[in-house]
């Protein structure tokens, strides 16, 4: 009997990214509805070895706005700011050297 060296393709795995870049860990920047025209944005995902007051003080300064740091349980410290500040924020972020713009998601309506 003659031996056929024959490969078989593998099945093309879509999520096999999506395994790789597990290690990847995004900034969530959110908006929270309040009550009529008031909200909320949102900041969690910063790595914990920035010091969260000192950057709730920059934000603060710039964008004349009102917030606190949050501990949450499941989600670690959440920066908390009043009003849409969502783009203000992935803009400050990224100029400021604390994360690249590809590791940034914004949510909200």
């Amino acid at each position: 009997m003659v031996e056929v060296d024959i490969t078989i393709p593998s099945a093309f795995d879509p999520f096999a990214e999506a395994k790789d870049s597990g290690t990847k860990e995004y900034v969530h920047i959110r908006i929270q509805q309040r009550n009529g025209k008031k909200s909320l944005t949102t900041v969690q995902g910063l790595k914990k070895e920035f010091s969260y007051e000192k950057i709730l003080k920059d934000l603060k300064k710039e964008f004349c706005c009102n917030g606190n740091v949050v501990q949450d349980k499941e989600l670690g410290k959440v920066i908390q700011l009043q009003g849409d500040q969502r783009k203000n924020v992935s803009h400050f972020l990224t100029t400021a050297g604390l994360v690249k713009k590809d590791q940034i998601k914004i949510h909200g309506f």
